[in-house]
C-alpha cells in the first residue's frame, strides 16, 4: 500500500479560459511542485485532447498512465526559475467534465458531472456515444442536453468499470444541488440508477463540515479537487489516500474509505477554507453586497443597492437543507485540512500579489527547501520550516494547521480573501516581512551565480490551442 495525494478535477488547454500550459507536461510538472502523485487528465471527450492523451501517455499501473517522456525542455517555460521536477513518477487517469442542460419537472436543470474511466477503450466508446448526441469539440468541457441519469446510463453500460461524481454540487449555476437550477435531492438528479452514485464533490466553497449537516448525504463520500485552469492551481483541494497504487484500489477507497478491518484507505481531504470560495456568501457582486443567509432574509433575497436578486451562495442553500445543528460523520469518513495555497501565504508576507516576481523568487525558494507546497504546509515539521527559511512562514503555517485565520467570505463569483495576519501584526512584523524577501532573493541570485552563462527564458506565443 502507498500514500498518495490525487487531485481528480482539471482541465486542459481546449476548456474555456484555461492555460496554455495546461499540458500534460505542464500539468505534470506542476504536480511536482505542488506534491501531488495523481491528476485526473480532465476534458477526454475533446477529440484534440484526446489525440494528445494517447500520444503521451502509457499505462504505468492498472488505470494509471505516466509520460512517454521525461524531458525536462518540455516544460522548463512554465515553472518558476531554478526550480528543478522530475515528472517520472507522475500518474494520470482519464477523466472529464460534461455539463448537461436539460428539462426535467418543467425546470430547466444544469447539471456537471464529471466521468472517470480506467482505459483509453472505455474513452473511446464513451466519446463515439456523446458525439453522436451533441458537439464535443467545441469546448474541452461540452455542453450536451443530456438528463444526468442518462449520462450516468452512458457510463456504465461503456465504461463499467469507471465511475460517475457529480462536480461541485453546490455551486448557485452548474450543480447538483445549486440554488439556481439544481435538485434537492440525489435520487431526484439520477432516478432509478442513484444507487450508482457513491462519492460527491464538495467544491471550494463548501467543506465536510457544511456537507455533514444533511443526514441524505451520510452515504456518500466526499471528496475534493481543485477543478482548476491553470497548472498552478493544481492542488486547492485534493485527497489523501493510503491504498494500492491504481485506479481500481483508488476507486474502492473512494466507494468505502475504510476497509473491514478498519484501515483508512482514503484518509483526508485537503480543503479551501470554504469562505474563500467564490460562491461561499449570498451577494451581488457589481453592488459589493455580500450577505450571511440570516441577512438575504432580512432583505427579502434583495439587494439593498439595485433591489436586484441577490445570488444566493452555498452556505444558504446548504443551511436550507440541512436538517442537523451539528455536523455528523459516518464511520470511516476521510479526516480534513484545510489549507492556504503557499503562493497566497508569501503573497500576505511580502506585500505583493501571488503572481508577483517577489512572490515567485519567495516561493521557488521555499519548494527548493522543503521539495514541494504540500510538504511545507502540511508535513514538514515546524521547527524545520523554521530553520530553513523564516519564522515568520512558520508561525503562518502552524496557524493555518490550526485554523487559525482571519476570514473574509466570497459572494457571487468574487473570491474571499484568508489572511493569517491581522493588519496590526503585520505592521509590527514588517522588519521580519522585509528580511524574509530579502533573504529568499539572495538565494535566488546565488543559484544563478552558480550557472554563469544561463540565457533567460524566452516565452513563446501561441495564437492557437494546438499540441
Amino acid at each position: 500500500m502507498v500514500r498518495y495525494i490525487a487531485d481528480l478535477h482539471i482541465h486542459s488547454l481546449f476548456s474555456r479560459a484555461t492555460s496554455k500550459a495546461s499540458h500534460l507536461h505542464g500539468l505534470a510538472a506542476w504536480a511536482c511542485i505542488k506534491g501531488i502523485n495523481v491528476l485526473g487528465t480532465g476534458d477526454f471527450t475533446h477529440p484534440g485532447w484526446f489525440r494528445h492523451l494517447e500520444e503521451h501517455l502509457e499505462e504505468a499501473e492498472p488505470g494509471f498512465f505516466r509520460l512517454k517522456n521525461n524531458d525536462p525542455a518540455s516544460y522548463s517555460e512554465i515553472i518558476p526559475e531554478s526550480i528543478t521536477v522530475d515528472t517520472s513518477k507522475v500518474r494520470f487517469v482519464l477523466s472529464s467534465e460534461i455539463s448537461s442542460i436539460y428539462k426535467r419537472h418543467d425546470k430547466v436543470r444544469k447539471v456537471h458531472n464529471i466521468l472517470y474511466a480506467p482505459d483509453f477503450a472505455s474513452v473511446y466508446r464513451i466519446n463515439k456515444t456523446l458525439a453522436g448526441i451533441g458537439n464535443i469539440e467545441s469546448d474541452g468541457r461540452p455542453i450536451l442536453g443530456l438528463d444526468s441519469r442518462n449520462l450516468l446510463e452512458i457510463l456504465l453500460e461503456k465504461a463499467p468499470q469507471g465511475f460517475l461524481i457529480p462536480a461541485h454540487i453546490w455551486t448557485p449555476w452548474f450543480s447538483l444541488f445549486g440554488s439556481k437550477s439544481g435538485f434537492d435531492t440525489v435520487e431526484e438528479c439520477y432516478g432509478d440508477l442513484s444507487s450508482h452514485i457513491f462519492a460527491l464533490e464538495t467544491g471550494l466553497s463548501s467543506d465536510p463540515e457544511m456537507n455533514r449537516l444533511i443526514s441524505q448525504l451520510d452515504r456518500y463520500t466526499l471528496i475534493s479537487n481543485s477543478d482548476c485552469h491553470s497548472p498552478s492551481k493544481l492542488g486547492r483541494e485534493a485527497n489523501i489516500f493510503h491504498t494500492d497504487f491504481d485506479f481500481f484500489s483508488m476507486r474502492d477507497a473512494i466507494r468505502t474509505p475504510q476497509d473491514d478491518q478498519g484501515v483508512q484507505l482514503f484518509e483526508k481531504t485537503i480543503e479551501f477554507f470554504p469562505e474563500e470560495g467564490k460562491y461561499h456568501c449570498d451577494g451581488h457582486r457589481k453592488c459589493g453586497t455580500c450577505f450571511d443567509p440570516q441577512e438575504t432574509a432580512m432583505h427579502k433575497g434583495l439587494c439593498p443597492v439595485c433591489n436586484s436578486q441577490v445570488t444566493i451562495g452555498v452556505l444558504n442553500r446548504v443551511m436550507e437543507l440541512a436538517d442537523r445543528q451539528k455536523p455528523f460523520y459516518p464511520k470511516g469518513s476521510p479526516g480534513v485540512h484545510s489549507l492556504i495555497p503557499l503562493a497566497e501565504v508569501l503573497s500576505e508576507l511580502v506585500g505583493t500579489g501571488p503572481a508577483s516576481k517577489k512572490v515567485m523568487r519567495s516561493y521557488s525558494d521555499v519548494i527548493q527547501k522543503h521539495g514541494s507546497e504540500f510538504n511545507v504546509l502540511l508535513f514538514q515539521p515546524l521547527e524545520d520550516v523554521e530553520q530553513k527559511t523564516n519564522p515568520l512562514l512558520a508561525e503562518a503555517v502552524k496557524r493555518i494547521r490550526q485554523g487559525n485565520v482571519i476570514r473574509k467570505p466570497g459572494f457571487d463569483g468574487e473570491f474571499g480573501v484568508i489572511k493569517v495576519f491581522s493588519s496590526d501584526e503585520k505592521a509590527e512584523l514588517s522588519g521580519q516581512l522585509s528580511l524574509f524577501f530579502n533573504n529568499s532573493k539572495n538565494s535566488a541570485q546565488k543559484k544563478r551565480a552558480t550557472r554563469p552563462g544561463l540565457p533567460k527564458k524566452k516565452v513563446k506565443k501561441t495564437k492557437n490551442k494546438t499540441l
